[in-house]
């Protein structure tokens, strides 16, 4: 029979607390959402924005969980089950819970930040590296001081490799998160503006990417875009934290991993790179290049974890974009179909560009459109105006016939458009998807994107609820 992942003797001497009443469950996973609780589960407390876990805990105990680790112990908790009481925040005891999980795992460690792609090259190394061994990866965008710890203390025992997402807002909030991940390799995929309103300037936001290099020990790895103009800058970061294993990886000629083809389809791209001295051929189940290099920094690490690369880069066939990066759905309208391409989970500059290139490289239907759904960037400061304006560039190379825009920062590129390409603009996203809707025909492709404070997420599923998926034949 199979360990849980977790004990109760491990979960007192990783946080220190105290049991209240008896465990009677095997704990076999970790949650801080009372909505979603299992049975076994170890409900972890946690105090958020707008709720107090505690205040769920004993609902969470009546649906099944098995443990509620909590900071404070009311008789309504111990009347629904055991609670581990700590002494600290809960998000302490949960920070600690991911330091044990952590020392206890002799698999390879994968650590993943930077500007632009840092999600979708987490699920490229999850679905590389499952190819050779047991794989536990971070859950959706888990990246920041909540997400990071509790993929950590999810990790099972047995783990063969780990790969975690690690963002930031701010300079400073790397460091503590890779402390706890302890990588054996460090990927940083490129440096963009995002959260500029945060940075006084690009480099800012690079040295704070470059934070992730702290918490490699000896004998990591940094893995970099050879590139970004900030190559040299990332570099010398990783020496100056003792790293010496600096592996690059892009287009530029003296990159460890190089791309030396790449043929951009649809749906796919299929690469011929030269890895650390060997020669793939191999096809990656995602669109546009962006994602094909970032496959690079993927075999990187493989070859660093000592994974198995023929088998990573067999399985990059089946590789699937992650929900609001580039899911593409054929839905039905009347008289034929629409495809939809769904990039609302977050923006900045250099996303919307390649988000924009997708949509260049689709092919419209018969008489369809290409249409481009944005809402505002946010986050970038007093170079927000110049930044939106200038997506007019990219709109241009996709070849885009319509622009549907929202908030206030998006109407700096919606009055720059022709008159003919003016779909409609709206202050907010909510206000947007009458017109949007009512504008749809069949052959159309609409590319849905912004960041996640501009709320387009709603739109691509108003488009969903409106037109119902088409089921494509195997």
């Amino acid at each position: 029979m199979a360990e849980p992942l977790w004990t109760v003797d491990e979960l007192i001497a990783a946080t220190g607390g105290r049991l209240h009443g008896a465990v009677s469950r095997p704990l076999n996973a970790v949650t801080i959402d009372s909505r979603s609780v299992a049975a076994g589960d170890i409900f972890v407390a946690i105090r958020g924005e707008r709720h107090d876990g505690h205040d769920f805990v004993a609902a969470a105990l009546a649906s099944g969980a098995g443990l509620g680790v909590v900071s404070r112990v009311t008789p309504e908790m111990l009347a629904a089950g055991p609670v581990l009481e700590v002494a600290d925040d809960p998000l302490r005891g949960l920070e600690n819970m991911g330091r044990a999980a952590r020392r206890r795992c002799q698999g390879q460690i994968v650590a993943v930040t930077g500007s632009v792609g840092k999600t979708s090259t987490k699920e490229m190394l999850r679905t590389a590296l499952q190819a050779s061994g047991a794989t536990h990866a971070s859950a959706a965008s888990f990246n920041n001081h909540w997400g990071v710890p509790l993929t950590l203390a999810r990790m099972p025992r047995e783990t063969a490799f780990g790969v975690f997402e690690i963002g930031m807002n701010h300079a400073g909030e790397i460091t503590p998160l890779v402390g706890m991940v302890q990588p054996h390799v460090a990927i940083v995929t490129t440096i963009a503006a995002s959260h500029l309103g945060n940075f006084p300037s690009l480099d800012a936001i690079a040295d704070a990417k470059a934070e992730i290099f702290t918490g490699l020990g000896a004998g990591g790895h940094a893995v970099i875009s050879r590139d970004t103009p900030y190559f040299d800058r990332l570099a010398a970061a990783a020496r100056g934290c003792g790293v010496s294993g600096i592996v690059s990886f892009g287009k530029h000629p003296e990159s460890d991993v190089r791309m030396e083809q790449v043929a951009l389809h649809e749906t796919c791209c299929c690469i011929t790179a030269r890895v650390m001295g060997e020669t793939l051929i191999y096809k990656l189940g995602l669109p546009g290049e962006h994602m094909a290099l970032n496959s690079l920094a993927v075999l990187a690490a493989v070859r660093l974890t000592g994974a198995d690369l023929a088998r990573a880069a067999l399985a990059l066939a089946q590789a699937k974009p992650a929900k609001g990066r580039g899911v593409r759905e054929h839905l039905a309208i009347a008289g034929g179909e629409l495809l939809l391409i769904d990039e609302s989970y977050n923006a900045n500059p250099a996303s919307v560009a390649a988000a924009l290139a997708l949509l260049g490289a689709a092919r419209p239907g018969k008489g369809g459109r290409r249409i481009a759904v944005l809402g505002d960037m946010l986050e970038l400061g007093d170079r927000s105006g110049e930044l939106h304006a200038g997506l007019l560039a990219p709109l241009a190379e996709a070849r885009v016939d319509l622009l549907f825009a929202a908030g206030p920062h998006m109407e700096r590129l919606w009055e720059r458009v022709a008159p003919d390409q003016r779909g409609a603009y709206a202050a907010r996203s909510e206000e947007l998807p009458e017109a949007l809707l009512a504008s749809l025909r069949p052959g159309d492709v609409v590319m849905v994107k912004g960041s996640l404070g501009s709320r387009m997420g709603p739109l691509a599923e108003a488009i969903r609820s409106a037109h119902p998926p088409i089921v494509k034949d195997a």
